[in-house]
């Protein structure tokens, strides 16, 4: 449901939403655009709605550029291709049988009631994602003598992975739609930061270290990373 203050745009005759939230700690309003989240503005907590609708009516060019850069939404459901590690994959309907999801010759399968084929499919890639991302770190993390104190993965927006200084690494269930190297190279770059929390030579040289493609798997997220957050479960 829509906020009270949220707004609305018009983009080359198209009504856009406008999402807008408050924020105590904003000197003045901005603009986000994404995949997942669409037209955010940020408004300091006594910035008035009349201002925010003239700064979305200046800025009309920089949102019709944003916008047009965004990837089409596609669900995750039966007769869609969905990436797995880089390699497209059919989805299947297989109501003759009751194995939930499962992967077999290049084809996502999925059992039960059509309408829930979706959901199942990204369930299904969530848990991939968890499973072979958290193997893939208590790993990388073992060779240079750390140990995460929490593994969680989640659906981030502005960052593909996160690590704080308690040592609890973060990770986006997008990634297992990228190539293997992607994924190994963030889950590396995590992990790093367990010994060196900031991007000093120190830090990359233990990137480079646990041997992941880290130059590789920047240029594919800067490239491709945007068509991730296209799928929608």
């Amino acid at each position: 449901m829509a906020g009270l203050e949220d707004l609305e745009v018009d983009v080359d005759g198209r009504p856009v939403a406008v999402t807008v939230r408050r924020s105590p700690l904003a000197r003045r309003m901005s603009l986000r655009v994404d995949a997942v989240r669409g037209v955010v503005l940020v408004l300091p907590s006594r910035g008035r709605l009349a201002d925010a609708r003239q700064f979305l009516l200046s800025h009309g060019d920089w949102l019709r550029q944003r916008l047009q850069k965004l990837p089409d939404r596609q669900a995750l459901g039966i007769g869609q291709t969905v990436p797995l590690l880089g390699v497209a994959h059919a989805v299947r309907h297989r109501p003759d049988t009751r194995r939930g999801v499962w992967v077999e010759a290049g084809e996502i399968h999925v059992s039960g009631q059509p309408e829930h084929a979706s959901r199942r499919v990204g369930d299904f890639l969530r848990a991939e994602a968890r499973r072979l991302m958290v193997v893939k770190a208590h790993d990388l993390a073992a060779r240079i003598g750390r140990k995460p104190s929490r593994i969680t993965v989640k659906d981030t927006v502005s960052r593909w992975g996160s690590c704080s200084a308690q040592g609890a690494i973060a990770l986006s269930w997008r990634l297992v739609m990228a190539p293997g190297f992607v994924l190994d190279y963030v889950v590396g770059h995590e992990v790093a930061h367990l010994a060196e929390l900031n991007h000093s030579p120190a830090f990359w040289a233990i990137v480079q270290s646990l041997g992941v493609d880290h130059h590789g798997g920047r240029v594919w997220l800067k490239a491709h990373g945007a068509s991730l957050h296209r799928f929608q479960p």
